[in-house]
C-alpha cells in the first residue's frame, strides 16, 4: 500500500497503515546535509547574548563585543532645560527615514532635534565641545586603564583604537512597550547611568549619503590638512567557529590577478570599553566617541588556519550578489565546526596627518544567518596620536585634554554640517 501521511489518513486506513511498515526516508546527499547544517547553524535563536532561545544553541556574535564594566552612554547638547521632568518647549522627537530599521521593525525610529532655530551659533558648538569632553575625559582615563589591565592571550595581537563617528543617534520603539517620550530621554540624560540608557533602545546609524562621502574628500580634508594616505578594496569574510562561540573571525581579503581572494590579516570582534553618544542638536549629524580594542590573530593552529584558507578559496567574487561574494552549495562550511556568516565587501580612501587619520568607507554588508543586506556610506576619524598614548600608558590629562578638545571642535565644525534629506 502507498504511504498517506498522518494529516491525510482515514479511519479505514488506520489497520492497513499498521500491518504495512512505513518506508524510512532516504538521508539527503552529503552536499545537502552540510548546507542544512550551515543554515541550522546559521540561523538566528533569539536575542540573548552569547545563546539562542533555551540557552541551547550559540549565537554568533558578528558584532563589536562590549567589555565588562564597558560604559556605554547617551546624552543630547545643548542639554535638557533645568527643571521638573516633563514637556520640553524646545525639542520633540521626529520620525527618522531609515529602510533597514524600517524592514525589521515596520516603523521609522526617532531622533531628537531642537524645535527652534539659533542654536547653531559658534558659542553653542564650543560650549558642547567643552561639556563633552569634561564628561567624556574622565571615563577615557578609567576605561584605557581597564583595557590596559587585562592579560592579552598568546594568540591575539592587541590595540588600543579612539575613534570619532559621524551619523545619528536614533530610538525605537519596541513592542508591548510604552513609545519613547522626551520624559524617558531627559531621565536618562539626567541619571548619568548605564541601565536607564540601555532601556532607550538607542543605535547610533553611521550611514550618510555618498554625496557626504564627496563633500569630505573635497572639502573637509583640505580644510584639515590631510595628506593622502591609501585607497583600498577589501572582501570581509565572517567565519564562525564552533569552538569561540562569543566571537567571530574577520578574514580581511584582497583580490589576486587571477580573481582569487588572498587573506591579509584574521581579526576577532573588536571590544568595546567606552562608548559616548552625543545627539548635536546644533549641528546635522550626531557624535559617537569610542574606545575599543582591536584583536588581530596570530600563530593559527593548523587545524584553523586550513579551515579559513579553504572556505576563503571557495568563494567566487559576483557582483550581482549582497556582499559580493557566494559560496557553492555545501561549501560554505566545513564539518560542523566552521562556517561563513557573513561578508562585507568595502572600498575606502584614507587620509591622514599626524595625530589623526580620516577615513571614508562604502561598504556593501551581507549577514548569512539572516539573510539580509544593507549598504552604508561611513565617515570615521581615527585618533591615533590619542591611541597611541592611551595604549602606551602614558595618560597625562592636561595633554589628553588639549588633544581631545581639539579633535571634538574639528568634527563639531567640519564634519556635522551635512543635512540627511528623506
Amino acid at each position: 500500500m502507498a504511504y498517506l501521511p498522518p494529516h491525510k489518513r482515514h479511519p479505514t486506513s488506520s489497520t492497513a497503515s499498521t500491518s504495512t511498515p512505513t518506508p524510512a526516508p532516504s538521508p539527503p546527499p552529503p552536499s545537502l546535509s552540510s548546507s542544512l547544517r550551515s543554515l541550522s547553524l546559521s540561523s538566528p535563536r533569539g536575542r540573548g547574548r552569547g545563546y539562542g532561545a533555551g540557552g541551547r544553541h550559540p549565537r554568533h556574535s558578528t558584532k563589536i563585543i562590549h567589555a565588562a564594566g564597558c560604559i556605554s552612554r547617551w546624552s543630547p547638547f545643548p542639554p535638557f532645560a533645568p527643571g521638573a521632568a516633563g514637556e520640553e518647549p524646545t525639542l520633540r522627537l521626529e520620525p527618522f527615514p531609515c529602510v533597514p530599521i524600517e524592514r525589521k521593525t515596520g516603523a521609522k525610529p526617532l531622533a531628537l532635534v531642537a524645535s527652534t532655530q539659533g542654536q547653531g551659533s559658534s558659542g553653542s558648538t564650543e560650549a558642547a565641545v567643552t561639556a563633552i569632553v569634561e564628561r567624556f575625559l574622565p571615563a577615557l582615563l578609567a576605561a584605557a586603564e581597564r583595557a590596559r589591565a587585562g592579560d592579552a592571550p598568546s594568540d591575539e595581537l592587541v590595540k588600543l583604537s579612539l575613534v570619532a563617528r559621524v551619523g545619528k543617534v536614533l530610538f525605537q520603539c519596541q513592542p508591548g512597550e510604552p513609545p519613547v517620550s522626551l520624559d524617558t530621554l531627559r531621565q536618562a540624560a539626567t541619571s548619568g547611568g548605564d541601565d536607564l540608557t540601555s532601556q532607550l533602545h538607542k543605535l547610533f546609524y553611521t550611514t550618510v549619503p555618498i554625496e557626504c562621502l564627496y563633500n569630505m574628500e573635497q572639502s573637509v580634508v583640505k580644510t584639515l590638512g590631510l595628506e593622502f594616505d591609501s585607497s583600498k578594496k577589501h572582501y570581509h569574510v565572517k567565519v564562525f567557529d564552533k569552538h569561540r562561540i562569543d566571537s567571530t573571525m574577520s578574514c580581511k581579503c584582497t583580490l589576486r590577478e587571477d580573481g582569487k581572494l588572498a587573506i591579509h590579516k584574521v581579526e576577532l570582534n573588536q571590544v568595546r570599553h567606552l562608548v559616548e553618544d552625543i545627539s548635536c542638536l546644533f549641528k546635522n549629524l550626531d557624535l559617537r566617541l569610542a574606545l575599543c580594542r582591536k584583536r588581530i590573530l596570530k600563530n593559527l593552529d593548523s587545524e584553523v588556519e586550513n579551515a579559513i584558507k579553504s572556505l576563503v578559496s571557495a568563494a567566487i567574487i559576483d557582483p550581482n550578489v549582497k556582499g559580493g561574494l557566494r559560496w557553492p552549495l555545501g561549501k560554505e562550511s566545513i564539518g560542523e565546526r566552521f562556517n561563513i556568516v557573513g561578508v562585507w565587501h568595502t572600498d575606502y580612501k584614507a587620509f591622514r596627518n599626524e595625530t589623526m587619520r580620516l577615513k571614508l568607507r562604502h561598504a556593501d554588508r551581507f549577514d548569512h544567518r539572516s539573510s539580509t543586506g544593507e549598504v552604508a556610506n561611513e565617515v570615521t576619524f581615527k585618533l591615533t596620536r590619542m591611541s597611541r598614548k592611551l595604549e602606551d600608558g602614558d595618560l597625562d590629562e592636561n595633554s589628553l585634554k588639549e588633544m581631545l578638545e581639539s579633535a571634538v571642535q574639528m568634527v563639531c565644525e567640519n564634519a556635522l554640517n551635512y543635512q540627511i534629506l528623506p
